[in-house]
Parts: C-alpha cells; structure tokens; sequence
C-alpha cells in the first residue's frame, strides 16, 4: 500500500510553523487526534477508577484503552502492559526487582549500541548486587553488533539487555539470535524498543523478548513509557511499592494515581498509525501501516545518503549497518556540528548535535563527544524538507 504523506502531515497543527524536524529520535510532533483525546479525558467527567459512575468509568476506560493499543503495537497482551513516567524510569524499576533475584557470581550483560537508559540501570544494580557485567560489542567499521561477542553470554547470565535499533546509528541487532543465545543458558532478554517502535510494529515474541519497552512520545503520542512482558513473568517480581496500593499486575509496578489523560492520549496515537493501514484486527491494520511508513522513511534516508555522498570530502557517515532505521548519524571533519546546527536552524531545519545518551557508542566509535549530527526522519517528512536540509548542509560545508 501506498503512504499519503500530505493527507498525514495535515493532522499536524505543528508542521504550520515551516520548521523541517529532522530531530525526530528525540521525540516526534504531536498530531491533532492526540492533543484532542488529552483534553477529552483530562475535561471528564474524571474520578479515579471505578464503575458505578460514568466518571470513573472513563478512568477505567482510558487505562484499558492504553494497555489493549500498546499490545496490539508490540504484539503483547494488554495484562502484561506497565505504564511508565518514561522507558527510562521504567527499566530503573525492573532493574531493581530483578536485581533482588541476583546473587554474587551471577551476571548481566549490556550492549554498545544501546541508549544509556538499557546500560546505566543495569550497571548499577549488579554494583549493588555484587554481580559481573559482560558486554555485547559494536564493530566500528560497520555499525553492526559484533557476533563473536555473543560469547559474553555464559551459563551464569543472568540477565541481557539489548536495543532493538540503535538510538544513533540505526542499526537493527539481530534481536532473535542474541534472546536465543540467552534463552539457551535461561537468561532473561530486556530490550529496548523504544527507537525501533517509532519505525516499526515490533513482534515481542518473534525478537524472543522477555521484557521490552516502547516511549510513546517517539511515535506521536505524550511522554510516557510503557513496559511489555507475560504476566507470568510480572507475577515473579516483588517491585517496592505502598502498602495500601494494588499488588495485581500489572498495577503493582504502577506507582500512584495513573494520568489518564495521557493514557488516553497513547490509545489515540496508537489509532491513528493504525488508520494508515490495512486488514482485520488493529495489530494487522499497525503492521501494515509500519510497513508502508518504512517504505516511505527509507526512501527519504536513501535521498539523504545520496546527497551526503556529494559531501563526502567534509563529513563521515557512521550508519553503516545493512538493518538500520531513517536514522544517520555523521561527523564533520572541520567544522563544529554545534555551528551546522545554528546555521540550519537559521532556515528553519532542527537537525541537532549531540551523543543521544549513547555514551557507549561514542567511546565503541573513538569519537569525541558532541562530535556529530543525528539526522532522524518521520512519518511526516517529505521531500521538499529533504531538499531544504541538503541545501542547508552543502551551503555550510561549501
């Protein structure tokens, strides 16, 4: 099927200000449905949740909502769906119950191509716990995770954290073969799907996923998290939590009073991916939408690295991987990428400079930090900002 990005554009009030937005891995602009579905809940009626009158009914009903569009995205059940101040907080608290489960000897391993909120949390808790961390290795020279470090997975594995794409690269690990490996030595799988969600419907068995977790505010919707596992496995933790709170899960991971507003606001992002595609259940319709979305992200990244190409004397292109998102990160080899940002903000295209929180990356790559530039499309790009931005670049490095 083909993708309309005009007719999609149009739902959002922000694309009106002209601004290009290449800043997209860093969270994407707020359609119109969203904005609406917030306010909705949020005006009421609106109690905490119950059912004797309409206004805890629309509680009840935004968190059921959440959970049911969450599943359906990642291919989850809506029991095993935890809301989250962020994927960030979330994998803190996870971190933090499995790590009662550890003992000395035990051992967790991170990958280098991860976001520092699938590494630092896990760092931290086997310090805590007295447990050895291993790491999953990047290969500088192609983007990719190095295979032969599979062989940090050992029979006292305890736990392996791993992104499904790479907040800076791109890069797409083989998710399925390293949860094998993990599986095989009964090492539970965390990934962090919150970059690869916002360019695909994520399939939580298929990866071999134990647990996972999505930001819905990188695929149109408010800020907030969620975290996806089975329930049978949620029964097994014992998270810190109130006496007087719910020890039902998912509720018991889910500190205080829920925002329902942004639940509400989730469901309604997760509805209108869905919208854009086809078939007879809502998991089929975001599947399907996905696939046309990348069709047209891809297109648009394969635009770019042409242009790029044309100004290879002055910059390094250090997305490589042969599975990777619309997401291009570069250096510049003589000028600041602090001074390319100013001068494209000038033309109204926000691509920023940084490290993303992939520190890990940074020192896998040998780069100084904020040595570089993330260029990360969306759904609403087209081809007339793709133009804009190549213009802006080669009159800077001209």
């Amino acid at each position: 099927m083909s993708f309309d990005v005009a007719s999609f554009r149009s739902g959002f009030p922000s694309l009106a200000s002209g601004i290009a937005h290449f800043d997209n891995p860093g969270g994407t602009q707020t359609p119109a449905v969203v904005g609406e579905a917030i306010a909705r809940t949020l005006t009421g009626p609106l109690s905490q949740r119950g059912s004797l009158l309409v206004s805890q009914r629309n509680a009840e009903d935004a968190v059921a909502g959440f959970r049911s569009a969450i599943a359906d995205l990642v291919g989850g059940v809506p029991g095993g769906v935890v809301h989250g101040r962020s994927a960030t907080a979330l994998t803190y608290d996870v971190s933090r119950a499995l790590a009662k489960t550890w003992e000395p000897g035990d051992e967790v391993v991170v990958c280098e191509l991860d976001h520092d909120s699938n590494v630092r949390p896990w760092i931290q808790a086997a310090e805590r716990a007295g447990v050895t961390v291993r790491w999953l290795r990047l290969d500088p020279a192609t983007g990719e995770l190095d295979l032969s470090s599979l062989d940090a997975i050992t029979d006292r594995t305890r736990l392996v954290a791993l992104t499904a794409a790479s907040n800076l690269l791109g890069t797409r690990p083989p998710v399925a073969t390293v949860a094998a490996r993990a599986h095989e030595v009964g090492a539970l799988v965390h990934v962090d799907a919150v970059h690869h969600t916002a360019h695909a419907a994520p399939d939580l068995a298929a990866m071999g996923a134990d647990l996972l977790v999505c930001s819905p505010y990188k695929f149109f919707g408010p800020h907030c998290g969620a975290l996806v596992a089975d329930p049978s496995l949620l029964e097994t933790l014992r998270p810190d939590k109130l006496v007087p709170s719910s020890d039902a899960v998912p509720e018991r991971f889910e500190l205080g009073t829920l925002p329902y507003e942004l639940l509400a606001g989730v469901t309604a992002a997760v509805d209108l991916i869905a919208s854009l595609g086809t078939g007879s259940s809502r998991r089929e319709r975001l599947v399907s939408a996905a696939a046309a979305i990348a069709d047209h992200e891809l297109r648009l990244r394969q635009r770019i690295e042409d242009g790029l190409a044309d100004l290879a004397d002055h910059l390094t292109l250090h997305s490589r991987a042969a599975d990777r998102t619309s997401t291009l990160f570069l250096t510049l080899r003589d000028r600041d990428p602090k001074d390319a940002h100013a001068f494209l903000a000038e033309r109204d295209v926000m691509v920023p400079p940084g490290t993303f929180y992939a520190v890990e990356t940074f020192r896998a790559l040998d780069l100084p930090v904020d040595s570089g530039l993330r260029i990360g499309l969306a759904a609403y790009n087209d081809d007339a900002e793709v133009d804009r931005l190549l213009d802006g670049l080669g009159a800077f490095l001209g």
